[in-house]
This record gives C-alpha cells, structure tokens and sequence, in this order.
C-alpha cells in the first residue's frame, strides 16, 4: 500500500498488525489478568516495537516449547529406549533412535543407500539423505548407548530449528496477521511429536514453498515443494489444491510453473538413486502399497471394534488401499467442486489444508506426527485459537493413548488389561473428529467468506500470489447484497467486513462513516459500500476512490494485486500511516 507525500513520491508505509487480543475472542477473555487486551490508542505495525519485534517474540516462544520438547523426553535420555516402559509408557518413542541400530545406521552412516544393514530403509530418498547426513555428526568415539543419545539431540537440534523456520514462515505468510504465527510456535501438539520422525524437513519445505508461491516465485514454490516431496510425499498434495486455484481463477501458467518445479526438484533428487538401486528406492512405495491398517487409522479403529464382532469383516490390505483411494478421491472432487462454487477465490491456505487433512482421515495410518504437517496449514487456513486448541488436546490425548496400546501389547507382564482397546478406538474417534470439525470450520469459511478470519480483517489472499485478482466463475449478482442506486452514480454494493452476522466484533473493525471510530460497530456486521466496477486480488470487490472516501475517510487505497494480497483497509486495524517507512514488524 503506497501513499503520496507533499511532492508527489510514492511512499511505502508500514501495515499496521493484526493483535490477537484485539481480534480473536478466546484470547482476549484470557489476557485480563496481564491487564487485559493492547489499548486502542496503539498502533501495532507503525509504533516501533524496540527490540521485540514479532520474530523475535515468536523466537523465544518456539525456544522455551523446544525446550519443553527435550524435557517430555527425559525419561528415555536419561534411562535408554530400551524397553517398552521407557519408550511407551515415557512417552519418548522415536523413529531416530529406533533405526539407528534397526536400520543399519551405528555401523555404516549410509546404510539406505549402500544395503550394508541388509535392512531396507522404508523413506523417501530425501529423507533417508538427511537420515544419512546427520548419522555422521555422531562420535563413533562414543559408547554405543552415547552414540544413541547424540544422534537423538542432534536430530531434535535441528527438527526445533527447523520449528523456528516454519514460524517465521507461516509469519510471513500470514500478512498483517503474523501474530498468527503463535498457533504454531505455542503449539501443544508439536510438542510432543516433534521427536518422533525427521517429517519437520518436509513441513518446513513445504512452508517455505508456499510462502515463495505467495511472494510471487512459482518456480521456486515448485522446487521447494518438489523437495518436500522427496522427504515426505505429502506436500505433492499441495499441488492439487493449486490445480483447484488455476481452474477457479483461470490462471494456469503459475500452476504450470509450480508443477514443472515440484518434478524437476523430484525427479533430480530420485532418478539417480532409483537407477542405481532401484530395489531399494522402491521400497518406501512398496512398503505404502501393501500395508495394511496402520496404527491410529480409522480402519484399525474398525477392526478393534467391528471387526472384533464380526471377524469376518475385519479389513484387509487390498480393501483398505480401494477404500482409501477412493474416498480420497471422493474428497478431492468434493474440494475441487467447494473452490468452484465457492462465493469468492478461495485461499490458498484453506484448500491445501483441506487436500492434506482429507489424506490423513482417509490413509492407511494416521501416524502421531502427521499432526506437524497440519498445524501450520490451520494455522493459515483457520486462524482461530480455540477451534484448533480444541482440536490440538484431543491430539495431545490420542498421543498418549497409541502409546499405551503399543505398551498394552509389547509383552510387559505388567501391561496387561490396564488401557482397553475400546479406550483407544475412542480416543482415535476423538482426534478424527475434532480435525473434521476444523475442516467444516475451513468449508464454511469458504462458503461464507465472512466468517474467515483473513478476509474478516481486510486480507483477500497472502498466498495468491500470481493467482491474485483473476476470477474465472464470477458470482451472479446477488439481491440481498446491492445497495441502492444514487443518481449518477454507478451500480455499489455492500461488502461486509469486520463481525460476522451474531458476532461481536473483536477489536477495531472497520467502522462506517457514522460510527465513532475506536468503538465497536452497533450491528451485527459493518457494511462498507464499496463499487463493483473493478476486482482486486483473488477476486475481492475493489473500491474506487470515491467509495472508499466517502466509506473511510482518512484511509489509503489498497495496493494492486499482489504476492500479499489486496485488502481493503479497515479502520483502527489495517491503515498506513502515509510518509513513514516500512518497519519490520509489520513485514
């Protein structure tokens, strides 16, 4: 967003911030005893902050949760994963320390690729590198259970730095809401299954690919995405959430960048491998074929139940894989039908996370860290603290039991009868429930644009990118919503921002030109008048001059299209202050 100073030069101004005290309701009935939400009279984004800029808040924040990581695992690194009472019943299990005997890691560094363990490694080839690469900052000076505990504290060195990097990312993703952030570095779920695989390389790929698809570098979004694919095959999903995009914008050149980057990027790093062993290579999707109902997976959650009455209705690897690929498929015509239909573009944000969460409620396992690949997707597609809270402690709790059913059937003598299966499939309903209810959360927001909490504060898109603006199925013109005609003037109408219908706005919202500003709207939703004439990015209604002078005075324009969105500004939350230069934290 630009604005003129008295001699004509075009100025960028910081972009005030959104204030998750201000804006979300749940936190600001939780502030009072710290003296309650940040005053009106501030100006977050434009007043410099000192040293504490967001970032660094966020920082300190995945800091003291990584740190909090390492002690939920001191039981196994001060006694040892041997044993089922340490890994399971500690809670401390890990992939990492599980394969590094298991797969051939203490005696040859490059076990995956060499065979030398005479065990396949069951990853993509990206991940079995990493695996590889950090394997060989371990002393073989060491005892063999130091050896154990080195590569262990290496790998969560970096899956919390790598924590860090997706904060900042989702951050940046987020345009003037990036204390949004916070959902993802204060994550309770995170916490807990941070350690039990190397999934962070992917997430963080991923995130950071979305967030060059956002600053308008398709190329780069595809390579980054193309590499998570390599580590862990689920960020190629994203690349059907951007199919849906193209198809609704009819923007397809973006698209077809991203896609040639993501195959290049995968074909680069899994062509070589796959000519020199290909046996090898093929395990990961071989072993993904013919498995059979993975722990935590709805069809383990049937066969504990149903199954156990029924025998002969138990599930089996061949019907599970039908199963799954078709509901999926079923899911993403559903996805691909919402961003059709949809009132305006969709966001980015929203469809990956649905596409992603859809793989995970219908997959052969719903392993406990698939939760880091949606946390930072809600984080953007849903950004509300109690809805995905909610969701997160029925994550936490279903943490806790596979790791008591696994400890209920490892053989402990002592384990027995003491966590009931039937407990378990509970437990397994609960955390596939809650993310449903996080996905109807995302579907209604798209269905009913005012009830997003990106679009309710003057955002369109941060992730639209090269998407931005472009609408290939407009809405028809709707009654309820058009404004009556003025002489000589062209056709308004209204746009609603702000509190949705029944709400109560939760912070400065924009305010109309007979309300006090710093108040809250007396309606139940503010109504801006603006024309229809024009579009602005992912095809939001753009206000012409006239409009939004006589709906905001005082306020600057919206900027063109852009990698971060057009918006349209809103009183007390969103403005610029003309002639003053960018200041970080607004970023």
């Amino acid at each position: 967003m630009s604005s003129q100073d008295p001699q004509g030069h075009h100025r960028r101004g910081p972009l005030r911030i959104t204030v998750p005290s201000r804006n979300d309701a749940f936190l600001r009935s939780l502030v009072g005893a710290i003296g309650g939400p940040l005053g009106r009279r501030t100006e977050p984004g434009v007043v410099s902050p000192g040293f504490w800029r967001v970032e660094r808040v966020l920082l300190v924040i995945v800091t003291v949760f990584g740190l909090l990581t390492v002690l939920s695992k001191d039981v196994c690194r001060q006694n040892g994963w041997g044993g089922a009472q340490n890994a399971f019943v500690g809670m401390c299990y890990s992939d990492w320390t599980a394969l590094w005997g298991g797969r051939g890691f203490a005696a040859d560094a490059w076990a995956p690729f060499t065979g030398s363990s005479g065990e396949p490694f069951e990853y993509p080839v990206l991940m079995s590198a990493i695996a590889s690469v950090l394997s060989l900052l371990v002393p073989r000076s060491l005892e063999p259970g130091q050896q154990l505990l080195a590569y262990f504290d290496i790998n969560t060195f970096f899956a919390v730095a790598l924590w860090a990097v997706v904060v900042l990312a989702v951050a940046k993703c987020s345009g003037r809401r990036i204390w949004d952030a916070a959902i993802v570095a204060a994550s309770p779920a995170m916490l807990f299954a941070l350690t039990v695989n190397w999934d962070m390389w992917a997430v963080a790929m991923l995130a950071l690919g979305l967030l060059a698809l956002g600053r308008e570098h398709p190329w780069l979004a595809g390579i980054l995405i193309g590499l998570g694919a390599a580590t862990k095959l689920y960020p190629a999903l994203a690349l059907g959430a951007l199919l849906v995009i193209a198809i609704r914008t009819g923007v397809y050149k973006p698209f077809f960048k991203v896609v040639g980057g993501a195959a290049a990027a995968w074909l680069a790093v899994n062509v070589p491998f796959a000519i020199a062993a290909f046996d090898r290579w093929w395990t990961f999707y071989s072993f993904s074929g013919s498995r059979g109902a993975g722990n935590s997976s709805v069809y383990q959650a049937w066969d504990l139940s149903v199954g156990r009455w029924f025998p002969a209705l138990q599930s089996t690897p061949g019907a599970i894989t039908i199963i799954g690929f078709g509901a999926f498929a079923l899911a993403c015509l559903g996805i691909l039908a919402l961003g059709i239909t949809a009132p305006q573009p969709p966001r980015v944000a929203s469809l990956v996370f649905l596409v992603v969460a859809a793989f995970v409620l219908v997959g052969k396992v719903y392993s406990p860290q698939f939760v880091l690949w949606l946390v930072p997707l809600a984080a953007l597609a849903y950004p509300r603290w109690r809805a995905l809270l909610t969701w997160q402690l029925f994550e936490v709790a279903h943490f806790v039991g596979i790791w008591m059913y696994l400890y209920m059937h490892s053989g402990d003598e002592n384990a027995n009868g003491r966590f009931p299966d039937e407990l378990f499939v509970l437990l397994i309903l609960g955390h596939m429930v809650s993310l449903g209810w996080v996905c109807f959360l995302v579907v209604r927001s798209v269905l009913r644009p005012e009830t997003d909490p990106v679009r309710r504060v003057g955002l369109v898109d941060p992730l639209g990118g090269l998407f931005a603006g472009r609408d290939a199925y407009p809405p028809k013109a709707r009654a309820a919503l058009a404004a009556p005609a003025l002489p000589g003037a062209r056709h308004v109408a209204p746009v609603l921002v702000g509190a949705g219908a029944g709400e109560a706005p939760t912070g400065p919202a924009a305010v109309a030109p007979w309300e006090t500003v710093g108040e809250a709207p007396t309606g139940p939703a503010d109504v801006v008048p603006v024309e229809t004439a024009g579009t602005g990015a992912a095809g939001a209604v753009a206000p012409s001059a006239e409009a939004a002078a006589a709906a905001l005075p005082g306020a600057t324009l919206p900027d063109a299209a852009g990698g971060q969105g057009a918006s349209l500004p809103l009183a007390g939350e969103t403005e610029r202050a003309p002639g003053q230069g960018d200041h970080p934290s607004g970023s």
